[in-house]
């Protein structure tokens, strides 16, 4: 584990998780499920069972440094990295392979978002170790496959040769599909080789950046561009640069997709990307007509299949509803059907539209 790093992302604003997730106060920094922990708090303690805490990096936004030293109160300045704008994955991913092949040519790393939720820490660290093995001894992309339990159309899925098993369990990914609609994901269950695309990936830093060099030519330039900048005074203002100069896209979409040598290793911890109110609906505690409700004394008459998340000093009555999630936060109260990631952001669009930033 010595050359091993883990980069963990939380720089997004969880626009899905409108109105408790605001851009002040992203999903990431939220304690959603009522541990005790936030979910970067849950996500650093969990890496820093299976990897030294010196070796693990947050990238995030420039805005939200301060969040992240607050919350993690262990970890040095050096091991938070700052992003200078909202650029996507790709550019984080990139910047971070740099910054780390600058650190320790022989680096390999996985990348793994701050907000998700795991439910089983030893089947997670029995993952992580499969993954940190397989792409320190191969030129190779790895990620985490989660098997499937239902067709769900708010994930990405991978396709998996089945034919040939290497190393750790891993096997040949055939193609990535994000967010396919209902039938399609119910053709990929019953295919039987399908999984969901966890969103976490590993790989040797080397390695990463000569897939940049090759399938995304218009971002590699760019962070390549400042090589000797890296973990200097200069590197904040280099950066910045490289960011303005590069285009927005996942690391999906700019090197998964085209990549040769891609390797999936399927798993199974209870997990969740927790995107959604949906999604988290789908983990919480129902009661017997499946109604959860978060925090707040809930009393629930004549509904079904309901969320509500509201200050637990609150008394919520919920009459005559079905497939509805109620959000109460201080400024904002939101009721709508719990199935509604596509409207989210488009709700979320027409609230700064017509009111400005005060509600995000």
């Amino acid at each position: 584990m010595n050359n091993t790093y883990v980069a963990i992302m939380a720089g997004g604003i969880g626009s899905r998780f409108w109105p408790q997730s605001r851009v002040r106060l992203p999903k990431q920094f939220l304690d959603i499920l009522g541990t005790g922990n936030t979910l970067l708090q849950a996500t650093y303690k969990r890496f820093a069972r299976i990897l030294p805490e010196a070796h693990i990096f947050v990238i995030t936004g420039k805005e939200y440094v301060d969040l992240v030293r607050q919350q993690l109160p262990t970890i040095t300045e050096a091991q938070i990295v700052a992003e200078p704008m909202r650029r996507n994955t790709a550019a984080c991913v990139a910047y971070m392979a740099y910054k780390l092949a600058d650190l320790d040519p022989k680096a390999t790393f996985i990348v793994s978002p701050a907000d998700h939720l795991i439910e089983d820490e030893t089947a997670f660290k029995e993952a992580i170790t499969n993954v940190i093995d397989f792409a320190a001894q191969q030129s190779a992309i790895v990620t985490i496959g989660v098997k499937p339990t239902l067709p769900h159309t708010g994930y990405g899925y991978i396709q998996y040769d089945d034919e040939m098993v290497f190393r750790n369990g891993a096997r040949r990914v055939v193609m990535f599909t994000e967010k396919p609609d209902y039938e399609i994901a119910k053709s990929f269950i019953q295919s039987g080789d399908f999984l969901w695309n966890s969103g976490m990936f590993g790989w040797q830093a080397q390695h990463i950046i000569k897939a940049f060099e090759l399938h995304a030519p218009n971002i590699n330039e760019h962070f390549a561009a400042i090589k000797g900048c890296y973990n200097t005074q200069y590197e904040a203002e280099a950066v910045a640069e490289a960011y303005a100069l590069s285009p927005a896209t996942s690391i999906d979409y700019a090197i998964m997709e085209h990549a040769q040598s891609v390797y999936v290793i399927p798993a199974q911890f209870g997990w969740s990307d927790l995107g959604t109110w949906l999604s988290l609906w789908e983990k919480g505690e129902r009661d017997h007509f499946e109604n959860v409700a978060l925090h707040a004394k809930t009393l629930f008459y004549d509904s079904a299949n309901c969320l509500v998340s509201a200050p637990p000093d609150k008394l919520v009555v919920v009459q005559g509803l079905e497939d509805f999630c109620v959000i109460d936060t201080p400024n904002v109260l939101f009721i709508g059907k719990i199935e509604n990631e596509k409207r989210m952001r488009d709700i979320h669009i027409d609230v700064q539209k017509h009111t400005g930033d005060r509600y995000l």
